[in-house]
């Protein structure tokens, strides 16, 4: 099984999170998502929405078609399942025509979780001690043959 990154949870628009004061083309750029992250869009439930919709709407702003997914709880989380382009806009009237709406590319490359640790049986405790125990004894060795000059 090989082992990838862990999946991380994006804020969108970071500090000025998702509203009509932030730079979204360019907070979607500073970011590479994979598979597996996690976008979160918070804001005043029922000043803004979140809609995830086709790229015909995301450059028309027309909502009469083209919506995929409707959110408006001030704290949508959506996962990225899939890599492929995401649209998303805010369909507050204006809104998205003001600037709040992005899009992104997902990579294939899923986000997983962190490998365990090594077990720590005796004999792998055995194999990380071998080294440590072998240059003691060099040390001792030496010690005891600078001893015997000296004296």
């Amino acid at each position: 099984m090989g082992w990838g990154r862990r999946s991380e949870v994006y804020t969108v628009g970071d500090e000025e999170e998702w509203n009509a004061d932030a730079d979204f083309v360019s907070w979607s750029q500073k970011y590479k998502f994979s598979v597996g992250d996690v976008l979160r869009f918070t804001y005043v439930k029922g000043q803004h929405n979140t809609y995830e919709v086709t790229e015909d709407t995301y450059r028309s702003c027309n909502v009469s078609s083209g919506v995929l997914a409707k959110y408006e709880s001030g704290n949508d989380q959506i996962k990225l399942k899939q890599a492929k382009k995401y649209w998303f806009i805010c369909n507050v009237p204006g809104h998205c025509l003001g600037g709040m709406r992005f899009s992104i590319d997902v990579n294939g490359t899923s986000a997983t979780i962190t490998p365990p640790m090594e077990s720590s049986s005796p004999l792998n405790s055995c194999k990380s001690y071998a080294p440590i125990r072998w240059s003691m004894g060099i040390n001792l060795m030496a010690f005891g043959i600078l001893v015997r000059l000296y004296f």
